[in-house]
């Protein structure tokens, strides 16, 4: 599948790409796709919520009325849970989310999204990007020049570049990874995927493992 370069302003250079067909024409496995992203999710998840059970709040623990008699239920702290200000019943705890999952499914995850962007006709091959300096205005020119600006674009680069990265981050549609970070994720919540044309062989390369 060949797909062709373009430039910084949209245009054609001429060049083109072949995209495998192992790794962007593949039968899409909708279950790996949901177990990658659940695991991403639940990664983001600091699991610092808590709140008090009734051992842990203040108060007295004289019995606030007599056992009998008063015509109400009986009750026996003013730690209960059924009162106000009492404590919380198997309220949540600190806890760790993450799980584990097999690499080659994080892959058939990755591969199935890449197929799913290609279907859809939302992959741009760009040629290779480089910023002098970190400016965002430099960034909205290229996303400008891509008719990509109302869009919320994922580029994926071969290699770190800060002068790029940095350009883009206050851009809330943007955003920017390298070839080893990106993730299924970010792959879907991406309404337009653009690789930059080193970062095809190094996908299939790491994606073929």
């Amino acid at each position: 599948m060949e797909v062709a370069v373009i430039n910084h302003k949209g245009e054609d250079t001429g060049r083109k790409v072949n995209l495998s067909e192992d790794i962007f024409a593949i039968e899409p496995n909708d279950h790996a796709i949901y177990l990658d992203v659940k695991q991403y999710l639940a990664n983001q998840r600091q699991g610092t919520h808590k709140s008090k059970e009734r051992n842990e709040i203040a108060g007295s623990t004289k019995k606030i009325k007599k056992q009998k008699g008063t015509g109400s239920a009986r009750a026996g702290s003013i730690k209960s849970p059924i009162f106000r200000g009492g404590g919380r019943v198997f309220g949540p705890r600190p806890r760790d989310y993450s799980f584990k999952l097999n690499k080659k499914l994080k892959q058939l995850a990755r591969k199935s999204a890449l197929t799913y962007k290609v279907k859809d006709e939302c992959v741009v091959v760009l040629e290779n990007v480089s910023f002098d300096s970190p400016k965002t205005k430099n960034y909205s020119g290229l996303l400008a020049g891509l008719s990509l600006s109302d869009k919320k674009t994922l580029l994926v680069l071969p290699e770190e570049n800060i002068n790029v990265y940095l350009s883009s981050r206050n851009l809330p549609k943007a955003k920017v990874v390298t070839v080893n970070d990106v993730n299924t994720y970010q792959l879907l919540n991406a309404d337009q995927l653009v690789l930059c044309e080193g970062s095809v062989s190094m996908l299939e390369t790491i994606l073929s493992k």
